[in-house]
């Protein structure tokens, strides 16, 4: 009965939303894209690009996961202004994550040889201003700014869809910005204890809320693709190995896991090519070496950034829930008329733009070239204990499944063991549902304490 009670209360906090029917609906999708930007020339394709993901009425949001601007790209205030407008012209909200680019780069001579601190500062200011996510449909998010210990923080983001919790993360490429000149690396000391704590505060949030999953966006790649056992002995070599800026990270993400036994899907930009778009594997283990089951790696590097997005699919009718494949902007949508530039006559005027079909009219464009068409419920591959494993192969038609997800009603909600029918979960052991659930529903309900004031009980979306 209170789970009940739970449920009336969330759906009537969203019916004023205008990403209710998304909360509401077993079946949603969102959009990732990285990297889309790099020059002044590339506007034009990236207002596009943008346009046509706002234009499918299955995206509920869009993640720019990093790289606002080119690496070389000055980083003056005015350019930043120019990128802020473009992203927030999204028809879905638009959630940014700060990437290498935007402001490490910026300590480089062709950058303009500014202070990446004071970069970050900027991006602090004028894009993570306001507890709403870019774009023209509200959304609203939870800052980690929120928390007075962590004030400067405002580009850790959390949100809810559904069952599921979604966290931003300021993890760049770049080793994470760990320096190696001597003296104390204040900025990657104080951003490594934020992002660790942002990531334990998530988990807990997910208990409470009864969530199936957490989905977490970062735009460096923090995971190695082959796991190194700790050389003990390393501080008497003379040449010992640059430091790994990441470790604390995946450290956090191990305690994570540990906290919170749903499935944890790890989002990043990768800069290696990948043949097929993505990847999907599980390469995070904890400090014996032994792998973390319930943590998934997408690692997406686009063919054409500019015309291509990555897109999940999710259906929580499945039991494998997440769908990723490949989608591209339909040829015949017609590229946008350039902004101007600040200096340039007329700049306050906007320029008028072309009408442009609705995405939903065209022809499907998730299929990927050359590969074979999946059934629409691909089997997963079994690992030994029956858990659906990746198998880091690439995408096959209409996508990849993501690892199956166990079903509601166990300990805080994610039991890790059978279903109704009897179907293996995260431990692969036997049984008929699982034990009784321990997250309190309804009024019993812990309050968030970062809640905003008159913020949704959802924790996500903005009446």
């Amino acid at each position: 009965m209170m789970r009940r009670a739970s449920c009336a209360l969330l759906l009537a906090s969203l019916l004023g939303s205008p990403l209710a029917a998304f909360a509401q609906a077993p079946r949603y999708a969102f959009a990732v894209v990285a990297n889309a930007l790099s020059s002044q020339s590339e506007e034009a394709s990236a207002q596009r690009l943008i346009d046509a993901i706002g234009r499918d009425p299955q995206i509920a949001f869009t993640v720019y996961d990093g790289n606002i601007k080119g690496a070389r790209e000055t980083c003056a205030d005015h350019l930043y202004e120019r990128r802020h407008d473009l992203l927030d012209a999204s028809r879905a909200p638009l959630v940014f994550v700060p990437g290498e680019r935007d402001w490490i780069s910026c300590g480089m001579n062709g950058s303009g040889a500014y202070d990446p601190a004071e970069r970050l500062d900027f991006l602090r200011q004028n894009f993570f201003s306001d507890p709403n996510a870019l774009g023209q449909t509200p959304l609203t998010l939870t800052r980690e700014s929120e928390v007075s210990r962590f004030r400067p923080y405002r580009e850790n983001v959390r949100w809810q869809l559904g069952d599921t919790v979604f966290i931003g993360l300021n993890v760049p490429d770049g080793n994470n910005h760990y320096l190696n000149a001597g003296g104390r690396n204040g900025e990657f000391e104080d951003r490594v204890i934020a992002n660790g704590f942002w990531l334990e505060h998530a988990a807990e949030y997910a208990k409470r809320r009864n969530a199936r999953a957490i989905v977490i966006f970062m735009q460096g790649n923090a995971m190695p693709e082959h796991y190194e056992r700790p050389d003990r002995f390393a501080w008497l070599r003379f040449h010992r190995a640059p430091r790994d800026g990441y470790l604390e990270l995946r450290r956090s993400l191990v305690k994570l896991a540990e906290i919170f036994r749903g499935q944890i899907i790890v989002v990043n930009a990768d800069d290696s090519k990948l043949a097929h778009g993505f990847t999907i594997d599980q390469p995070l283990r904890n400090d014996k070496g032994a792998r973390i089951e319930n943590v998934t790696r997408i690692a997406f590097s686009l063919r054409d950034p500019l015309t291509q997005w990555l897109q999940v699919d999710a259906d929580m009718a499945r039991r494998t829930p997440l769908r990723v494949s490949v989608r591209d902007v339909p040829k015949h949508l017609p590229l946008l008329p350039a902004q101007p530039s600040p200096n340039t006559p007329g700049a306050g005027s906007s320029p008028a733009m072309p009408e442009m079909p609705e995405v939903s009219s065209m022809p499907d464009v998730t299929e990927i070239p050359g590969m074979p068409q999946s059934p629409d419920v691909a089997p997963a591959t079994p690992g030994a204990s029956g858990t659906a494993v990746p198998s880091g192969l690439p995408p096959a038609g209409n996508g990849v499944l993501v690892p199956a997800w166990p079903t509601q009603g166990g300990q805080n909600g994610l039991n890790g063991r059978n279903d109704a029918n009897g179907q293996n979960g995260l431990d692969g052991s036997n049984g008929n549902g699982g034990g009784n659930g321990n997250g309190n529903g309804g009024n019993g309900q812990p309050p968030d304490p970062l809640q905003p004031p008159g913020a949704p009980a959802s924790g996500g979306f903005a009446h």
